[in-house]
């Protein structure tokens, strides 16, 4: 482990590239290859524990909406600060699409775009615009361009583009909030109608743009959340690029190759090929200007948990796919996952950084999954950094199901989060809770990693939500150290054979993700959800989240921290560090600090990157599942993160952004 000294030294003497030294968040992530990484250093690990609320804004979306709405919304914005030269305005959206340019040394609103979007969850014959399901809004963040070719001086020189949850994609001026009627229909692009006549088809609501485009070299691409378990022919999950300039269609990706001219349309049957749905891209896409390429990290085939109507590996999905950022045209991809039955989408986005390898420079890309494993590529070529093996992995799935008899491991780093679940690992605050979870699960399939999903019910691990998830991962360029927010619970997932479902009422009910109980087309019914006991307590041993750094040259884990306290979340507040359920990532900043949100208490903490030790922490208005970000304004640093609800795991909404900061010190 390095000494703080060390790390001083190295940054001395090193020459950094000024991309990576910038100190700006212009982008998701802070950088268009998502390192969530800042060079700032006025808050260090000597100062941390004098932070301060600086400023607290409001979006009034709790006063707006229907308390049906909020709830149902996951607020886990990323916001960005603009260049001085267009206003400096800090940007954030609300679930809703509602944009707010704000002052950064303030929290003052300058100005708002409300993109007033339809509000509906999935649409049925009886509810045709999905008013009484959950719509599960969100907005994780916002796009920025300039043009190059354009005045600076001219409107809509430097754009903002908003991809909203009805399927438009949206131009505004990034100086004043107006719309660029250049771009478009005066502004808008609205990519609903390609949706819904894409093949497989999508209905109303079936399909939405959870998180922000990415720009690269004047080009828009956009990807999608695809609603899952509900049927086998789950709507496209094309991903689209459309002129920054005109807004007119540049190309399009679909994880699932339909054309018979794609290499990898041979590995499906011609049936699969043309029903199946999702692979999409929900979470966030990376991009490399200079080498022209964009990193997409592909979700699962439909249907979730059962792959009997798609034989094969079902490649492009549950992969990192290079494209030509220009063209769409496939440069290397990988699949980290042969036929996804675990729902082990790749939630997080791939992750640039320059790393070292017997003294060349190797551009890598991260891609960062919910089994815990870290994938490493030449981002040119897609060589691995450390070898992958396909090892074998268990079989026996359901009655129609064909898996793949191998999965790829990277031999380093190690998994960051425990691989499989076994009848030793049940575990409670007491022996009571330890049998009733016992009792409940005990009878269910357990297993390493990869134990399919079964007849009488499949314990998963790690769970479907991670590992991993969108949260992403955070590297340091310097010292090459990498730190992910992991979750260490466990799943279930139980298939049961449509013509039993009969005799067995309320088999399905448990599903959380709002599916309905029937695969459709499939011979099976799904019950899923988090392995708990009746207190909702974990059935497996704590922590349940941390912290985890990685020395990605070495490939070995440096510390690990538990992430989250259980003071809040239990009758009597006792201090236990056990972690939380949780969702949201990691920022690193030069200062040698770890920003993080993401826990159910509420809390907002600051880690030391070198030590893991846990050096400051606030308490917000509500859970903040997002990702902080950090700028400077007038030679002041400030943090800041988005607190709302989390349909799945936190019940009090909230539409707050909290600004935190040193003391402004007397003259």
């Amino acid at each position: 482990m390095p000494s703080r000294s060390l790390v001083i030294v190295a940054a001395l003497c090193c020459v950094v590239p000024l991309s990576v030294l910038a100190d700006d968040w212009l982008h998701y992530g802070a950088d268009a290859g998502g390192s969530q990484y800042s060079a700032l250093k006025q808050i260090d690990a000597g100062n941390v524990t004098q932070l301060e609320l600086a400023w607290q804004y409001r979006s009034g979306e709790l006063e707006r909406r229907s308390d049906f709405h909020n709830a149902t919304a996951k607020v886990q914005v990323n916001p960005i600060l603009l260049p001085a030269a267009v206003g400096g305005h800090l940007i954030s959206c609300s679930p809703f699409n509602r944009l707010a340019a704000l002052d950064p040394a303030s929290g003052v609103e300058r100005w708002v775009y409300d993109a007033k979007i339809r509000i509906g969850g999935y649409a049925t014959a009886d509810d045709p615009e999905g008013l009484g399901s959950p719509a599960f809004n969100n907005c994780r963040g916002i796009a920025y361009w300039a043009d190059p070719k354009a005045p600076a001086d001219r409107a809509c020189s430097h754009r903002l583009f908003m991809a909203t949850h009805d399927l438009r994609l949206v131009a505004i001026d990034a100086a004043s909030g107006d719309l660029c009627p250049d771009f478009g229909a005066q502004g808008i692009v609205n990519v609903e109608p390609m949706v819904l006549a894409a093949e497989p088809p999508a209905a109303i609501g079936e399909v939405k743009f959870p998180s922000p485009p990415v720009v690269v070299n004047g080009v828009v691409i956009v990807g999608s959340s695809v609603r899952d378990n509900h049927r086998f022919n789950a709507p496209s999950g094309a991903v689209r690029a459309f002129d920054a300039r005109s807004g007119k269609f540049r190309w399009e990706f679909d994880p699932v190759p339909r054309d018979t001219a794609d290499p990898q349309h041979a590995n499906w049957t011609e049936e699969a090929a043309r029903n199946t749905g999702g692979g999409n891209v929900w979470g966030l896409i990376s991009a490399d200007a200079e080498r022209d390429l964009v990193f997409l990290p592909t979700s699962g085939p439909s249907p979730d948990f059962y792959g009997g109507t798609r034989p094969g590996d079902n490649r492009y999905t549950d992969s990192i796919v290079a494209l030509r950022g220009s063209s769409g045209e496939v440069v290397w991809h990988f699949q980290t996952i042969h036929h996804d039955v675990w729902d082990y989408d790749n939630a997080a986005q791939p992750t640039l950084i320059d790393l070292e390898r017997d003294g060349i420079n190797f551009p890598a890309v991260i891609q960062a999954t919910k089994t815990g494993m870290l994938y490493i590529f030449h981002r040119e070529t897609g060589e691995p950094y450390f070898e992958i093996e396909e090892r074998p992995v268990p079989q026996d799935g359901v009655p129609g199901e064909i898996l793949s008899p191998t999965q790829p491991f990277p031999v380093k780093p190690p998994p960051l989060v425990p691989h499989g679940f076994g009848p030793d690992d049940f575990w409670g605050i007491s022996f009571v809770d330890r049998g009733q979870c016992e009792k409940k699960f005990g009878a269910f399939r357990m297993g390493p990693i990869f134990t399919p999903p079964s007849i009488e019910g499949t314990i998963i691990s790690p769970s479907t939500a991670g590992g991993i998830n969108w949260g992403g991962v955070a590297v340091e360029p310097q010292q090459k150290v990498l730190v992910a927010k992991v979750l260490r619970m466990a799943h279930f997932a139980k298939l049961t054979p449509l013509a039993s479902l009969a005799d067995e009422p309320g088999e399905a009910d448990e599903n959380v993700m709002g599916a309905a109980r029937e695969l459709i087309g499939t011979p099976y019914a799904l019950a899923q959800g988090p392995v708990v006991s009746p207190l909702f307590t974990p059935c497996n041993a704590p922590p349940w989240s941390a912290l985890v750094a990685v020395d990605l040259e070495a490939g070995e884990i440096m510390w690990q921290s538990h992430l989250g306290s259980l003071d809040t979340l239990m009758p009597v507040p006792l201090p236990l560090r056990w972690g939380t359920a949780s969702f949201g990532g990691p920022i690193i900043t030069a200062g040698g600090l770890v920003f993080v949100g993401a826990t159910q208490d509420d809390r907002f903490r600051a880690f030391d990157l070198y030590t893991g030790e846990e050096l400051w922490s606030a308490t917000l208005p509500t859970g903040a599942f997002a990702m902080p970000m950090t700028y400077s304004v007038d030679g002041r640093q400030f943090v800041v993160i988005a607190s709302g609800g989390h349909p799945f795991i936190y019940p009090r909404p909230g539409d707050h952004l909290s600004a935190f900061a040193l003391p402004i010190k007397a003259d």
